[in-house]
């Protein structure tokens, strides 16, 4: 029988749904579907941010969910970003505040410092001018304060490299309980794997499919004919194949669809498993970062001259 991985235990206690829906690059007017979908799928984790600029349409469909009697508050776990514009100490509380609004919600089960990055308070847009100086240790005490409050259940950070997590964690009087970056199959991250072991901070997957459509990511994930054999000799799709090695390999998983069907295809990940043979195939696959965020680089603005600062040479 297939160990079902539907859970993984934080460093707070806490039990993580294992599968999430992400709603990046969910637009205003079928966001709040793809959560009704997903959650009366059995979905019970939802994956959201300010910048994605529609958590009021999910804290609508939450309410109508909870006011239906379909799922209850403390069975849910809803995760949401902390922006870069608003890195200043005196400024994180208040965009905790806003989330919650637009969300309709007391408490976040998790939030996240979304980049390592911080820009002008205020300012729209990726223009390099908006960069300025990250300062990871004062912003990160203002979100151990939202920890301390409750209404941050838990804190974690997003697009870290593993020296920028370990440089965090030096300074950390609560540690992270989990760092969400892309890992997907041609970007698995063995190494930041094994420190996320080491250190007891969870790893999630974001774009486990590799963001199929966006045109950000130039390797078709699920088009690779390695993971197409294995869907085929194990009778599921490459979705479903990719997502299932994202659990075995011991992480969480953030599929985003808006379609029905793919988001029912994408739970029925649970009462199988990848045999170690084919998974032993997949993790042979050439490696490369495709979400490389070259926005965040500049040689006068802001904290990084080069994309290998950004990713202290993780490419």
């Amino acid at each position: 029988m297939a160990n079902s991985i539907r859970f993984f235990e934080l460093n707070t206690g806490a039990k993580m749904p294992s599968v999430g829906l992400g709603t990046w690059q969910a637009h205003p007017g079928v966001v709040g579907n793809a959560v009704t979908t997903a959650i009366k799928a059995g979905y019970r984790h939802i994956d959201c941010a300010q910048l994605y600029c529609n958590e009021k349409e999910i804290g609508s469909a939450l309410k109508k969910l909870f006011d239906d009697d379909l799922v209850k508050r403390e069975d849910l776990w809803i995760t949401s970003k902390l922006w870069c514009t608003d890195h200043m100490p005196e400024d994180v509380p208040k965009a905790l505040d806003k989330t919650l609004q637009d969300l309709q919600l007391d408490y976040l089960d998790l939030y996240l410092m979304h980049w390592p990055v911080s820009m002008k308070k205020g300012s729209v847009g990726f223009k390099p001018e908006n960069l300025t100086q990250p300062d990871i240790p004062a912003t990160w005490k203002a979100m151990e304060a939202l920890y301390d409050s409750g209404k941050a259940r838990a804190i974690g950070v997003s697009n870290f490299s593993s020296k920028k997590l370990g440089d965090l964690m030096e300074i950390a009087r609560v540690p992270p309980a989990v760092i969400q970056v892309e890992c997907h199959l041609v970007w698995q991250q063995p190494k930041l794997h094994a420190f996320c072991k080491s250190k007891g901070v969870h790893l999630t997957g974001y774009s486990p499919l590799g963001s199929p459509g966006t045109g950000l990511i130039k390797s078709e994930v699920l088009k690779n004919p390695i993971l197409l054999t294995v869907a085929e000799k194990l009778g599921k799709t490459s979705a479903q194949v990719a997502l299932r090695l994202g659990l075995q390999m011991g992480h969480s998983v953030l599929p985003k669809s808006t379609n029905e069907t793919r988001i029912k295809e994408n739970f029925d990940v649970f009462d199988w498993s990848i045999p170690e043979d084919l998974f032993a195939k997949l993790s042979e696959i050439e490696q490369e970062r495709q979400i490389k965020a070259i926005v965040f680089v500049h040689e006068t603005f802001g904290a990084y001259k080069t994309i290998e600062e950004l990713w202290d040479g993780e490419l």
